[in-house]
């Protein structure tokens, strides 16, 4: 009775690691998707969201596709263009592994006069929660989950 409980626990440990390792991988070599399943505006209630709310880090770009909800300093000259959607190719790029669980990757776009940072703190899970700062607008942050980036 006592090896068919230890057999599993190891099984699963060892599924750990390979997933974690996965998701190491991804986060280091920039190929991935954050896919948005939720947003927390910094003043108001959680919403759900729809499919194709993103981020796509592909190398040396870097796709934004979010909507947002809360206050702006100032208004797009575009109304279609209210949410954080930009393409950035000359960006800063920092991850760091957390001491308990996870990571953390800092993305600095120099090439947009917006977005001052995304921060995305991913879990072993492949959870992760993702933070931006604007310059014009109130701080947000999405819940989504971190998928390998599918080649076309």
């Amino acid at each position: 009775m006592l090896t068919l409980i230890i057999v599993p626990a190891t099984m699963l440990k060892a599924q750990n690691v390979k997933k974690d390792s996965l998701l190491n991988d991804l986060l280091t070599s920039k190929h991935y998707v954050f896919d948005a399943e939720s947003v927390l505006p910094s003043n108001g209630r959680l919403r759900l969201l729809n499919s194709g709310e993103r981020v796509e880090v592909n190398g040396d770009s870097l796709t934004t596709d979010l909507p947002y909800f809360g206050r702006a300093y100032s208004a797009p000259i575009d109304p279609s263009q209210g949410g954080f959607h930009f393409t950035s190719t000359d960006f800063e790029y920092t991850v760091k592994e957390k001491k308990k669980d996870g990571w953390s990757v800092f993305i600095k776009p120099k090439d947009n006069q917006d977005v001052q940072q995304l921060t995305l703190d991913v879990s072993s899970k492949g959870m992760a929660t993702l933070q931006v700062i604007s310059n014009n607008r109130q701080y947000i942050s999405f819940n989504g989950r971190i998928k390998e980036r599918k080649k076309k």
